[in-house]
């Protein structure tokens, strides 16, 4: 039974999907981030959420915004070039709090511990992460398993919908909506996965819900995988958007690497965008359902829609 729940990262993209989410569904939630005001501003207009302007460093802060919950969503990220410092001293203070609260956890993770993989990889995979930081987030999943924290951990792949602002395509999308020339990362003819972050919020929620989700890992794949030119047409269509758009080159990231720390960190993952990571989805579907699939065309219109209300 969840009556109220804290969700760490609100004010990013999958962190504000899993809040509406739990509004939706009637629950208390407690949107916990740094930005007071963004906070407000996303979340203003829910009766049944609480902002918490917070550290998550600082476990006081934590344990306050965390009394009378149930479950603490783990949806915060940092960037690249901090993981290192960030991630593990994050995980065990959330560790931390939820064994004092006895709550759950659940993790919204990505793709990157899988490391290569050659077919559709379901939960079953051998994790062998080649990347510094596919070898940091699986530290992040052993340490959780290793605790006495019931979790879940949820492989999602590259996100993009409203509020999504520190994605791939965000980048792309606020191009178009500006009528500027656009950028693509990765190749135009590889198909890849992208997530619409309500659907990652509702299948997160839906397994957090139950008692026999809890200590396994969880694949919500994107509707089906999709190239960049398939993207690109579906953006035109919506948008009527007819500048051509650069594509963004392992090479050209391996070049920008030497002047940006970003980039750096950002050049050992380019191996997605070459050799995708394409999730299973029947664990879900033969245990809890049919996944949430919103279609390219309607997800995409929701969030160019987003981006231009914010202009």
């Amino acid at each position: 039974m969840m009556k109220k729940a804290l969700v760490m990262g609100a004010s990013g993209g999958i962190g504000f999907a899993i809040v509406s989410e739990l509004a939706a569904r009637g629950i208390q939630v407690v949107a916990f981030a740094r930005g007071k005001e963004k906070l407000q501003a996303l979340f203003e207009s829910y009766s049944n959420v609480s902002i918490f302007p917070g550290d998550v460093f600082n476990e006081e802060h934590v344990r306050k915004a965390s009394v009378g919950i149930d479950v603490m969503f783990h949806a915060i990220s940092f960037p690249y070039q901090e993981w290192e410092e960030t991630h593990m001293q994050c995980i065990q203070t959330i560790i931390n709090v939820a064994q004092t609260q006895q709550a759950k956890i659940a993790l919204v993770d990505n793709i990157y511990a899988y490391g290569r993989q050659s077919s559709i990889v379901t939960e079953e995979a051998i994790k062998e992460p080649h990347t510094k930081k596919g070898k940091i987030r699986l530290a992040m999943e052993n340490k959780l398993k290793a605790s006495s924290v019931p979790s879940l951990i949820v492989h999602m792949p590259d996100l993009y919908g409203p509020n999504a602002e520190n994605t791939i395509l965000n980048e792309t999308l606020k191009s178009v909506i500006s009528n500027k020339k656009a950028n693509f990362v990765g190749h135009m003819q590889v198909a890849r996965e992208f997530l619409y972050t309500v659907d990652g919020a509702k299948a997160i929620v839906e397994l957090a819900l139950r008692s026999d989700t809890y200590n396994q890992n969880w694949n919500v794949p994107a509707v089906h995988p999709i190239t960049g030119e398939q993207l690109l047409e579906i953006i035109r269509d919506i948008t009527g958007y007819k500048k051509k758009v650069r594509t963004v080159s392992n090479a050209m990231i391996g070049i920008l690497a030497i002047f940006s720390p970003f980039m750096k960190e950002m050049k050992e993952m380019m191996y997605l965008t070459e050799e995708p990571v394409i999730l299973s989805g029947a664990k879900y579907e033969s245990v809890i359902g049919t996944l949430p699939q919103t279609s390219y065309q309607e997800g995409l219109q929701q969030t160019l829609l987003w981006l231009k209300k914010r202009g």
